[in-house]
């Protein structure tokens, strides 16, 4: 279906004081049943990718040698260099925690952790693992306002509005949102040893960067890792995913040429729909099912949906949809160590 086609519609309510809610199940476990059914070879794409470990360690060195190099730059050439470069780094390299956090690098979770722990270095937040508890959380009870962290809190959409500063100021100061949404969620466990870890490690490059390389630098470190999740044409993933741009489809997906740089991250149906599939097989998905996806509404431009975000006062926080419907999973059963056998059971 090109962009701008419609879909069906199954939630109901009307999304402009409240989410839109829905009684089913999420879309993505019955569908992906139905295309392995149609499409059984399918199956031959899971599996893991352990080269993105070694690009892991690749852009973890370039992003700490540009910072060196901009060291002693103005600040205009700094924040420039972090909008048009480092951002696609920073972003790239989230996409790589995303890839560990299902386990899709290496078979062992403790090493998924510790290059996902790497990757998050010049980040500067330590995230990389409670990232892992919360994802995980987020593709089985995808919705479910009390498990889904990707879903914003009522009152954080009834404090950005509707209004071009609102959302602006909201994507701007995105990690800041994130970080308030856990305590929502108060049967999912936030503070484990591995999070302490990914904390000690994160605050010792820190230091390092400050100590040797000096605030310049860290403030280009800073500057790409907001950008590449905010007020940036690589935020407008965020609304991509999963925010109602289109009818009633909770799962959108990007086919734009960013993918290249993104690692097909923009391939967001097809990843729900198979999680067990590493970054660089997500396209042969689509190629193997296009009666599927080429149905569904999809999007072609980042930069687009970002001005839509932004300008549409239709649009905003509100447009999601959340459910109550748990699809019979337990939240104890989501283990980070089980991920791949629970996707590869769906």
């Amino acid at each position: 279906m090109s962009p701008g086609a419609s879909s069906p519609a199954e939630p109901s309510g009307e999304g402009r004081g409240d989410f839109v809610h829905s009684d089913a199940r999420e879309p993505h476990a019955a569908r992906s049943r139905e295309i392995l059914r149609r499409h059984p070879a399918i199956r031959q794409l899971a599996g893991r990718n352990p080269w993105s470990a070694l690009l892991v360690v690749l852009l973890v060195a370039v992003q700490t040698g540009v910072a060196w190099l901009l060291r002693d730059q103005a600040i205009w050439v700094v924040l420039l260099s972090a909008f048009g470069f480092g951002a696609f780094v920073s972003h790239t390299l989230w996409v790589l925690i995303h890839e560990c956090a299902h386990n899709l690098v290496f078979r062992s979770g403790t090493w998924n952790r510790l290059v996902a722990i790497v990757a998050n270095l010049p980040h500067l937040l330590p995230s990389a693992v409670s990232f892992q508890k919360y994802h995980l959380k987020h593709h089985a009870f995808q919705g479910v306002y009390e498990l889904d962290a990707d879903i914003p809190s009522r009152w954080e959409a009834r404090l950005v509005g509707r209004t071009f500063v609102g959302k602006a100021l909201w994507l701007l100061l995105f990690p800041v949102f994130q970080v308030t949404r856990p305590p929502r969620l108060k049967e999912i466990r936030l503070f484990d040893r591995w999070v302490f870890v990914n904390i000690a490690v994160q605050v010792a490059y820190d230091a390092v960067v400050l100590v040797f390389l000096g605030p310049t630098a860290f403030l280009f470190l800073a500057a790409s890792f907001f950008f590449s999740v905010g007020l940036h044409p690589l935020g407008a993933r965020w609304i991509q995913e999963h925010y109602l741009v289109n009818g009633t489809q909770e799962t959108t997906s990007y086919y734009g040429i960013v993918n290249v740089a993104a690692l097909n991250v923009g391939y967001h149906n097809e990843h729900h729909d198979f999680p067990f599939v590493p970054w660089n097989r997500l396209p042969a998905i689509r190629k193997a099912a296009p009666e599927s996806y080429d149905s569904l509404f999809w999007h072609r431009s980042w930069t687009l949906v970002l001005l839509r975000f932004l300008f549409d006062r239709d649009l905003s926080l509100w447009s999601r949809v959340v459910r109550a419907e748990r699809g019979g999973v337990s939240v104890a059963a989501v283990e980070p160590a089980q991920a791949p056998a629970l996707a590869e059971g769906r």
